[in-house]
């Protein structure tokens, strides 16, 4: 079986181009979202400056609902301070530090200098933090006064040297540093610990929120002879070290797991590789099946005959069915080694677009193993499997002459399963496309997309029946005196309507794949702006990104301004929801914004019921939509998760539409008081009277104040505040728009190349070869126009649904050349694939032509 299917192959090299192409492109895309699932699973961010740390104890930064993926917690969560003295008596413990993290920056008279690598938000720490760092080397001596510091080396300041430190929002003080400490990740402000602890607010006896706590502690253990012994006495003491907080919900790491202990929130980039990769595996999956099976279809076609004939002989459909998938499988072998490579150096480039985009952090590396290259090897040889199987059955069952007599036509009436299965996929899709009329939100617009493909598919399967009718009424409607060419490529659609159809649909899936996906993101992002902008009430915002946040005191200087009207903090944070659905316990998490009641002379929330007066102690505002799906209503409580972990109930106050622009929920200030990692508010936003009096007031405070920057609130026209998932999302339509038009190429090219024989017959009957080429540039209009046709009537519905339902018109929102673009790249696709081939046929013979078939 094996030998006559090699034979097959190399006697339809071309035709079984089409099927090698669409293996290799979907490899390649199926083993970069293995890469992306298995660094989500297995890949570890570096210990960082905690690697000088055998053992390191923290609060579980993660939210765990039942059955689901954990979520990851934005803010710091904190370790009681006493613990430390607890875990320093252990058995085998050498140092146990306490390690905090505050924002502090240099400056100097040129405005803000942060250490190099440092994040201003967590740079400063005390001086005992230096114990975990891998191999610190230090230059002088530990501060001790409340007016010393030591710096990381590429700093800049020499020891002795007096440098200006903003410390945790307070004013700039002067400090003389006393060392400098070179070692990996040691950037940062290091203070004496008393001081360390005081301006962070940290005192065992203080009055703050988070007094008497660290961030973490770690350990370093007794070394004794050796590595081994090292490593040894590490487990041992982890050991201890569970057992001593065990019950507390605290987490103990060790090794490769100490680098999720450094930030809050890092390590929850592998969760979102994981998510990523489950979103992106489902689209990859359907569109690799979805081209596979169509190049398959076109070269099982053309091998009808000779399937035809081996049945004539004896072979049984089982044999048939055999003999069709193991020369699939041959061509998808050959073209798996490749793709497999490329997916893995596709992998690469993903994650360094994740990466420039802020989604991953940039030391996050990919897991590169054998299991990527192992499950796209089984996904995609069954796929085959199953398409050629699948294309074969027909000729494999039918009568051995019934098969040999239709082996050069095609069936005369579509199946009838098949093509009301197509309409139903397409009425489903109709349905599915009122799910923004009901949703506003970015998962209700996300419906969009998976209703455009599952219409394509329909029309896919529908589309032999569909083309047949329009080809028979276009017939129908000729005019005696029409072209010869155009007569032919009319009635070649009409007879070869499956044929027809197997390209129609690819084309028509490639145009909705691509308005679908990029209006439904352009489409969001403007009714996102629109909430923005008509919501945001302040001209301008004050932000102090170098200094980790806004200083003390600057809202009040905002507001001695002349000109300023109003001027109000406001931060961002992360909260999950616990809600119930249908019965069961669910919980999601959402962008939360924090605000005080004065928020209300700078933005307008498009308020429906209760006011931002209210916002107050433990209560919240929620958005229309989530008051109406959570049961969340006025005066209703509602319990979260803040992104710390602590778990509040709060009390609604107000309820708002424009939840597109300002997230699901809104926080007081005192809710969320001590439950982010610096405390200090992100931005002001102020309103002004509008003059330029105003706002040349605004510039010279920011001038005068060390690390201030002032920007205008209006949404950035050109997409540069667009969320990173937009940008995931674009690039993902271009790798996955470029594999559909590379396969559909194939795919013509190799339909167009088994016309040989009736290119060859057209010509002994006397037609010329300029008229065999007007008939194929008609039929490839024909193909085009169908396409455009079909991809837009398909795309119409879900369009103009989500614009109704997001923006208020029958229309989505996105770029004018969109349109233009995709209507000039399936032309231009539909007419090289068969113009080229065409001419190749052309000069060939007519003789040889049918010799060869």
């Amino acid at each position: 079986m094996l030998h006559l299917a090699l034979r097959m192959a190399a006697h339809r090299v071309t035709a079984l181009l089409a099927v090698a192409c669409a293996v290799l492109g979907g490899a390649a895309l199926i083993t970069t979202t293995g890469v992306l699932a298995e660094s989500g699973l297995r890949s570890q961010l570096p210990p960082g400056r905690l690697g000088g740390a055998d053992v390191v104890v923290a609060a579980d930064q993660e939210f765990h609902p039942s059955g689901d993926l954990p979520v990851a917690l934005p803010e710091r969560a904190t370790v009681p301070g006493r613990l430390v003295e607890r875990l320093a008596a252990l058995p085998g413990v050498t140092d146990a530090v306490g390690d905090i993290g505050f924002p502090a920056a240099l400056v100097d008279g040129r405005g803000p200098a942060v250490p190099a690598g440092g994040d201003p938000r967590t740079a400063g720490h005390g001086w005992s933090s230096t114990k975990l760092l891998a191999d610190a080397r230090v230059t002088g001596r530990a501060p001790s006064g409340a007016h010393e510091v030591a710096v990381g080396a590429g700093a800049g300041p020499a020891v002795g040297e007096t440098v200006e430190v903003v410390a945790n929002g307070r004013p700039a003080a002067s400090y003389r540093v006393t060392a400098l400490v070179d070692a990996p990740d040691a950037d940062g402000v290091y203070f004496a610990d008393a001081t360390a602890a005081g301006l962070a607010g940290r005192d065992a006896g203080g009055a703050g929120p988070r007094a008497g706590t660290v961030d973490l502690v770690g350990l370093r253990v007794d070394e004794g002879a050796g590595d081994g012994a090292a490593r040894g006495a590490g487990e041992r003491v982890a050991d201890a070290v569970r057992a001593e907080v065990a019950g507390t919900g605290l987490k103990v790491v060790t090794g490769a797991d100490r680098g999720d202990a450094v930030a809050p929130g890092v390590g929850s980039a592998r969760s979102l590789l994981i998510l990523l990769a489950g979103s992106l595996g489902g689209i990859v999956l359907l569109i690799t099946g979805f081209v596979v099976a169509g190049a398959l279809g076109v070269t099982i076609a053309g091998q009808r005959r000779d399937l035809a004939l081996m049945r004539a002989v004896g072979a049984t459909p089982r044999q048939i069915r055999r003999l069709a998938a193991a020369q699939s499988t041959v061509v998808a072998a050959v073209a798996l080694v490749p793709g497999v490579a490329a997916g893995y150096l596709l992998a690469g480039r993903f994650r360094e677009l994740l990466a420039d985009r802020g989604v991953l952090p940039a030391e996050l590396p990919l897991t590169v193993g054998p299991l990527p290259a192992l499950a796209t090897l089984l996904l995609v040889v069954a796929a085959v499997q199953l398409s050629a199987r699948c294309a074969a059955w027909r000729t494999s069952r039918m009568p051995a002459t019934e098969a040999v007599a239709e082996s050069r036509s095609e069936p005369r009436t579509p199946s009838r399963t098949r093509t009301g299965a197509g309409l139903l996929l397409m009425l489903g899709a109709c349905a599915l496309s009122a799910v923004p009329l009901l949703s506003r939100t970015a998962l209700g617009a996300s419906v969009t997309s998976i209703a455009g493909i599952l219409a394509a598919i329909g029309l896919a399967m529908a589309g032999p029946a569909l083309v047949r009718s329009a080809g028979e009424a276009a017939v129908r409607r000729l005019r005696p005196g029409v072209a010869a060419p155009t007569w032919l490529a009319l009635a070649n659609v009409r007879a070869y309507a499956l044929r027809l159809s197997g390209v129609v649909g690819p084309l028509a899936m490639g145009v909705v794949f691509v308005l679908t996906y990029t209006l439904t993101q352009t489409t969001v992002l403007a009714a996102t702006s629109d909430d923005t902008r008509t919501g945001t009430l302040a001209q301008h915002e004050l932000t102090a990104p170098a200094l980790g946040g806004l200083p003390d005191g600057t809202l009040t200087a905002v507001r001695e301004v002349p000109g300023v009207r109003a001027a109000a903090a406001a931060q961002s944070t992360t909260v999950v929801w616990e809600y119930e659905e249908l019965g069961e316990p669910a919980a999601e998490s959402a962008p939360a914004t924090i605000l005080g009641p004065d928020a209300r002379d700078v933005v307008d929330l498009g308020v429906t019921d209760g006011g931002l007066d209210r916002l107050t102690g433990a209560t919240v505002a929620v958005s229309a939509e989530a008051a109406r799906t959570r049961g969340a209503g006025l005066g209703e409580r509602i319990r979260l998760v803040l992104g710390d972990g602590a778990r509040v109930d709060a009390r609604v106050v107000a309820v708002y539409d424009r939840g597109l622009g300002f997230g699901p929920v809104v926080l007081s200030r005192e809710l969320a008081a001590g439950h982010t990692t610096t405390g200090l508010d992100q931005r002001a936003l102020v309103r002004t009277d509008g003059t330029s009096a105003a706002e040349a007031g605004l510039n010279a405070l920011a001038a005068d104040r060390t690390g201030l920057a002032v920007a205008g609130t209006a949404p950035d026209a050109a997409g540069a505040d667009a969320p990173p998932e937009v940008w995931i999302n674009l690039a993902l339509v271009v790798v996955l728009l470029g594999y559909l038009l590379l396969s559909i190429a194939n795919k013509l090219v190799a339909a167009t190349a088994q016309r040989r024989t009736e290119i060859a017959a057209l010509r002994l009957v006397g037609t010329t070869p300029r008229q065999i080429l007007a008939m194929m540039r008609r039929e490839a209009a024909v193909v085009a126009a169908a396409a455009l046709a079909a991809g837009l009537a398909l795309s119409a519905v879900p369009l103009a649904l989500l614009g109704q339902g997001f923006l208020g018109h029958p229309w989505p929102a996105g770029p004018a050349w969109l349109l233009p673009a995709v209507a000039a790249t399936v032309v231009a696709t539909a007419y090289l694939t068969v113009e080229l081939p065409t001419r190749h046929a052309l000069r060939t013979p007519p003789a040889d032509g049918l010799r060869a078939a």
